[in-house]
């Protein structure tokens, strides 16, 4: 099959879209810590110290590692910081630490050089590394595209061959917010403009044969991420590549935020069996990532086992040479749009309230709950006041509660949808806002059906049922989607392949449910074990140490849900967590939403982790922006260390506070600079002054 069939193709990106198989990359040797082939999938982190504060460093590294970092990046703006990695790496060598090192360059060739014959690995960024972004337009003919690359291929070669000397690997690294202008005026702000930037470089190595390489395409913004890493993988394996990839989203933010934006993007490559190393860019300690990256990366070692027993049957495919990957063996297409932009499946609008042009449903379970107490529908958004008798909505509040076989004794807010089992709401003698839940075969069979919502549990397996082939579908039934198998999202995911190949445009809520063993074992100290399961799977997964239920659960649920909402599929979700506060479910499913740009509730903060370019303390910054700002609902902030992460990389924000200089702090409007060199202490009170003019201000609730 030859590059031009592949490319017609779309889906070509991984070798299953319906079970676990991890697409196999070349080895790269980094010194005693290959990465890609047949090895684990590697933990890395970055220090957020001054590269000059040696002893710092080191012991930033040491608790890297110790947390479980297999790869350190040191970030080497200027020569100096670059030369001083020399005494950093003899350091932790004396203290027994192997770890190999990388270095961050970012605009300065002559730094990378230096770095390059001490460290074991370099990042170099595309956009900036002997190109340039001043987001000017610019217009080439193409022999003036062609005389820019011979101009960046000049200054790019000196650090291949040193590279090639000193055995030293390299990252292309590109960043959605830090495209060339030339890329820029060439692509457009895109995934393809990503895919080109690294391309150029990755060809330019080739031609030097040189092939010790990890690529990466990170974004803040996790729908643009996997779009853009599912075209490398589809454009290199045209070329004959399998280089292995770098996972992250980058400027992730803190808190639950941080690790549910990070799972949905990273999470949905490695579902498809993408990704040889993952860094969780937190606005946190950096020690904080690795348990984060860890407990996403152990999900896969089970079903990489299984994997590697297939593909042991099959041609080996990596190689220290120049690959030869065999097209035939990708995925065929099941995508019914293109995988590399964001189409939702098109559904009914079932009583006007869930499918069609509304945003994603969220159900509640509140089933096990005092349903005598008005109290708890805090948990799903709706705050009750006793003295004036009526409820408060929050800005995530719960569309539909799942009562089961429970009735409550008080009245629920008039725009809340209560869900029962069939059984029980067909005794009901008030129907109003109270809508069944059936089983596939019940439903089939029962005379009395809802005259505006009937939701019906279905599996993918029930597609090929004779009961399924009896299904009467009216504008009144929505799918609750089910599944109890180990790969669950591809399971899912193959379900709404075949709604979509056969016309079915029956709105699905997403429902996937989870068992903790162990909820609570914190109370036994820091290292006791939580344990996370498909409700109907016999065999567990071990969690990572210190890793807590509630941080387990926007892990895997940001995955599992967030790998279909990227792609459009899904109208809604359904966490089912029982041994899991309630208020949790509801914020977790809110914030995988936001993550997957699928309904915002919100203020979304685009921090980054910081590093040792930082001219503030970003955690503390953070802290005090989103105290004053976080009622903004569905407004984008960018808090952005230095200008190597300013402008660009928070290119999907609207507003930007981006370090200038020692106390000095520059605001963005977009990626038009507003104000310059600012004081501190008086940032944030002119950050919200732009937002006041430009009438995107509500004074907060108080109470």
């Amino acid at each position: 099959m030859n590059a031009e069939t592949i490319k017609a193709l779309p889906g070509r990106y991984c070798n299953s879209l319906t079970e676990y198989s991890r697409w196999l990359t070349r080895e790269v040797e980094i010194g005693d810590v290959p990465m890609g082939g047949k090895n684990p999938i590697r933990i890395q982190s970055m220090t957020t110290t001054d590269t000059m504060d040696t002893a710092g460093t080191v012991a930033q590294t040491i608790r890297m590692v110790d947390a479980g970092c297999e790869y350190v990046r040191i970030t080497a703006p200027s020569v100096k910081e670059a030369q001083n990695l020399a005494e950093i790496k003899k350091q932790l060598r004396v203290k027994g630490y192997n770890v190999p090192l990388v270095a961050d360059i970012h605009f300065t060739p002559n730094a990378a050089e230096v770095a390059a014959r001490i460290v074991e690995k370099v990042r170099v960024n595309p956009g900036n590394y002997a190109d340039k972004k001043r987001f000017d337009e610019l217009v080439y003919s193409e022999q003036e595209y062609q005389n820019e690359l011979e101009r960046i291929f000049k200054k790019f070669t000196p650090l291949v061959n040193i590279c090639k000397e000193y055995g030293t690997a390299m990252r292309i690294g590109t960043n959605h917010g830090s495209l060339s202008d030339r890329i820029m005026s060439q692509y457009g702000d895109t995934p393809r403009g990503m895919v080109e930037s690294a391309m150029e470089f990755i060809r330019m190595c080739e031609s030097l044969n040189y092939y010790n390489l990890v690529i990466s395409m990170k974004s803040s913004n996790p729908q643009v991420m996997v779009q853009a890493y599912r075209m490398l993988v589809e454009t290199m394996v045209a070329e004959n590549m399998n280089y292995p990839l770098h996972l992250g989203v980058t400027e992730a933010g803190d808190g639950e935020d941080g690790r549910i934006k990070s799972a949905v993007g990273i999470g949905t490559l490695l579902e498809d069996g993408l990704g040889d190393t993952v860094r969780v860019s937190l606005t946190e300690e950096p020690e904080c990532e690795a348990p984060v990256a860890i407990a996403l990366v152990e999900r896969y070692v089970e079903r990489r086992r299984k994997s590697e027993e297939i593909g042991a049957k099959t041609e080996e495919r990596n190689s220290n040479l120049k690959p030869a990957y065999p097209l035939s063996a990708l995925q065929s297409p099941l995508f019914s749009h293109s995988p590399y932009e964001y189409k939702k499946r098109e559904t009914y609008e079932a009583n006007a309230f869930i499918g069609g042009a509304m945003v994603p449903r969220v159900v509640l379970d509140l089933s096990a709950k005092n349903l005598k107490d008005p109290a708890i529908m805090a948990d799903a958004g709706y705050l009750y006041s006793p003295l004036l008798d009526k409820y408060n909505m929050a800005d995530q509040s719960v569309d539909f509660v799942y009562l089961a076989d429970n009735l409550p004794s008080f009245a629920f807010p008039g725009n809340l949808k209560q869900l029962y089992n069939y059984k029980t709401w067909s005794f009901l003698t008030d129907k109003k806002n109270c809508h069944p839940v059936f089983g596939l075969e019940e439903y089939i069979a029962s005379a009395e059906k809802d005259g505006a919502l009937n939701l019906v549990k279905i599996k993918n397996k029930d597609l090929q049922t004779e009961a399924f082939k009896q299904l009467n579908i009216d504008e009144t039934l929505v799918f609750v989607l089910e599944t109890n198998e180990i790969n669950g999202m591809a399971d899912q995911r193959e379900c709404f392949f075949y709604l979509v190949k056969n016309g079915i445009k029956v709105p699905v809520i997403v429902k996937r449910s989870y068992i903790f063993e162990g909820v609570g074992s914190e109370e036994k100290g820091a290292e006791s074990l939580a344990v996370i399961q498909s409700a109907s799977v016999i065999s567990s997964i071990s969690a990572p140490r210190s890793t807590d239920p509630t941080t387990l659960l926007q892990l895997y649920s940001a995955t599992d849900f967030g790998a279909l909402l990227v792609d459009g599929f899904g109208d809604g979700i359904w966490i089912d967590a029982p041994e899991i506060p309630a208020k949790t479910n509801t914020s977790t499913a809110f914030g995988i939403l936001q993550a997957a740009r699928s309904r915002i509730s919100k203020t979304e903060y685009i921090s980054c982790p910081s590093c040792g370019r930082t001219l503030f303390d970003l955690q503390v910054t953070t802290q005090m922006i989103r105290s004053r700002t976080s009622h903004l609902k569905g407004l984008k902030i960018g808090i952005m260390g230095c200008i190597v992460n300013g402008p660009g990389e928070m290119a999907d924000a609207d507003y930007g506070y981006v370090g200038a200089g020692p106390d000095k702090i520059t605001l963005y409007r977009g990626k038009e600079v507003v104000k310059k060199n600012v004081p501190s202490a008086l940032a944030l009170d002119e950050l919200i002054g732009i937002i006041k003019v430009d009438g995107n201000w509500v004074e907060p609730e108080v109470g």
